[in-house]
């Protein structure tokens, strides 16, 4: 899948799926201090996204919650930040893995981002039992992350 992304964008991407235990991902993930201790459980699919000339640009992935989705562990190589690959990254995301009826994620850092995106804060009262009983949600983020739904699609 060939994306134009953003005009500050250099290049393209396109989406190449990895499991878990991949270990460029884990790397990028720690490297970015986001949580990897369930990356290799089922349930989650990662993708690597992969620039036009070949190089990784970052990593994103998606976890089912019933009839929800959960976006997470979006990373984007730090020499890439600032070009509009993060966008480009979670829309190729939210296009590949679409079939849900509700997308949400968890942020203690990134919600500004996220929100030019199309997310908004929602009160985790509101967030399905599926979402909330993740590890991601349950045990692995802290209380405080602000709990974000996708309100439109990316555009």
């Amino acid at each position: 899948m060939l994306l134009t992304g953003s005009e500050t964008m250099l290049n393209a991407i396109s989406l190449k799926q990895v499991s878990g235990s991949d270990p460029e991902l884990r790397q990028a993930l720690v490297e970015a201090h986001l949580p990897t201790d369930d990356i290799e459980d089922e349930g989650r699919i990662f993708y690597k996204a992969v620039a036009g000339d070949g190089s990784s640009v970052g990593y994103c992935g998606i976890e089912r919650c019933g009839d929800c989705r959960l976006l997470r562990s979006v990373v984007v190589d730090p020499e890439r930040r600032g070009r509009g690959f993060g966008r480009a990254i979670v829309e190729a995301t939210l296009r590949e893995s679409n079939g849900y009826s509700d997308t949400y994620l968890a942020t203690t850092t990134a919600a500004p981002f996220f929100s030019i995106i199309g997310f908004s804060e929602v009160p985790r009262e509101s967030v399905p039992p599926a979402v909330l009983a993740t590890r991601q949600l349950s045990s692995i983020c802290p209380s405080s992350a602000t709990i974000m739904k996708l309100q439109r699609p990316p555009t």
